[in-house]
């Protein structure tokens, strides 16, 4: 065993669970990659100005849970707290937006870090896959991303998530419902903590999870009372496209979601199999963001969903994933001319696309064949010295049990049509 052990609040995917975490991203960006959303990379640190600005100051990400370091040219960098604001400046840099193709849709996936209590569902280095519709403000644009969550989930085979939809209204009638709430709020009994969000971002009051808060927001004004005309239609838009879909969701005015730059529609997808961490993943938009980071006015929405947490939704419902098995054909050698006439086989049948492992290290055949057991191999071919002076191998079916003796030179054949 090694001195290190992986820092605490992280993981490592190791084989075989890995191939599940695998399974999920390739299934939460299916969807996207079929509506038009192309893939975006960007690096796993930013100016900490990037995050204090787009995120916002008064978040807990930016002001407790990021990883932050001075490079040695005295440059204030940050570990990725979350995805949005590295894919908007990076489209923004690239003048994504100018090349008259509206909105400018991507998808990404990735690690991000966050200085958390760890718990399970909660670490400090965690996965996701995101996706930003960037430059339109369009209700069919924030229902699209919905419904391709939805999708994403259920052909996973989740079936117990919930999704919570709100609205933040924008800059027009947030701030009349952010003075009566400040009013409401400044009249009740908070830490001095609470109190300085007051006057921050009151909006992080509501979604404060503490019991002794929550009792006292009974009451609190609703921002729903408070949603302009404009915002209101907004609203009742993306509901109805939901609807017409067939996409279930359950209106929760208290929802906010940790982070500043939301307008207008807010999502969360929730699994009530996940304790006390049931977010499994959410969005909204955000149309000042880009402003906010120095670029022209884009009104955008976007999502992300949680790897590590819909892992954790397909076990709580005991979901199974069928997971192709990773090797279809395993070849043990007996003897050092079967060694490379075999090996040379493996190569050939790689080649042509089929996956093929062999038995390295020179194992006896009771050795061998633990090996192509545990590999998960279809086939597994076998053959010695007498079996290549006759010019043929043996190919055993390791689900039926049954072996016969294949000629050498038609082994790929034979094995791509038992395949097919």
């Amino acid at each position: 065993m090694s001195t290190f052990k992986a820092p605490k609040g992280t993981y490592d995917l190791t084989p075989p669970d890995s191939a599940k975490y695998l399974a999920v991203r390739e299934a939460l960006s299916a969807p996207l990659k079929n509506s038009g959303y192309g893939y975006i990379e960007t690096p796993g640190f930013e100016d900490v100005a990037l995050f204090s600005r787009g995120v916002g100051e008064s978040t807990d990400i930016v002001s407790k849970e990021m990883y932050t370091l001075t490079t040695k040219g005295g440059s204030e960098l940050a570990l990725r707290p979350e995805g949005t604001a590295s894919v908007l400046r990076a489209a923004l840099e690239a003048n994504l937006h100018k090349l008259g193709n509206l909105p400018v849709k991507l998808w990404y996936s990735g690690s991000y870090y966050r200085y958390e209590r760890p718990q399970k569902g909660r670490y400090r280095h965690f996965s996701q896959v995101g996706a930003e519709a960037i430059g339109a403000e369009d209700p069919a644009l924030d229902a699209e991303l919905i419904i391709l969550a939805d999708q994403a989930y259920r052909t996973l085979g989740l079936q117990n998530f919930r999704i919570l939809l709100n609205s933040l209204g924008d800059k027009e009638c947030r701030p009349v419902y952010r003075d009566a709430l400040q009013e409401f709020l400044r009249e009740l009994d908070l830490d001095d903590d609470t109190r300085r969000r007051i006057d921050l971002n009151p909006l992080r009051v509501l979604d404060d999870k503490r019991p002794e808060v929550q009792k006292q927001l009974v009451g609190a004004p609703v921002l729903r009372d408070y949603l302009c005309d404009a915002c209101k239609a907004y609203h009742e838009e993306v509901r109805d496209l939901l609807t017409a879909a067939g996409v279930v969701y359950e209106d929760d005015e208290k929802l906010v979601r940790g982070l500043d730059y939301y307008t207008r529609t807010t999502f969360e997808f929730v699994h009530d199999g996940l304790g006390s961490q049931s977010a499994v993943g959410g969005g909204g938009r955000y149309d000042g963001l880009s402003e906010m980071i120095g670029g022209p006015a884009l009104p955008s929405v976007g999502w992300a969903l949680g790897v590590d947490r819909t892992v954790l939704a397909l076990e709580a419902e005991g979901v199974e994933l069928e997971l192709p098995s990773s090797t279809s054909v395993f070849a043990v050698p007996l003897g050092e001319e079967a060694r490379r006439v075999l090996f040379a086989k493996v190569t050939e049948l790689r080649r042509v696309g089929v996956a093929a492992d062999f038995a390295f290290g020179g194992r006896g055949l009771k050795g061998a064949m633990k090996s192509a057991n545990r590999s998960g191999a279809r086939f597994t071919v076998v053959a010695g010295e007498r079996d290549l002076a006759e010019g043929v191998v043996q190919l055993k079916d390791m689900e039926s049990g049954e072996q016969q003796a294949v000629a050498l030179d038609a082994l790929v054949a034979e094995v791509q049509q038992k395949l097919a």
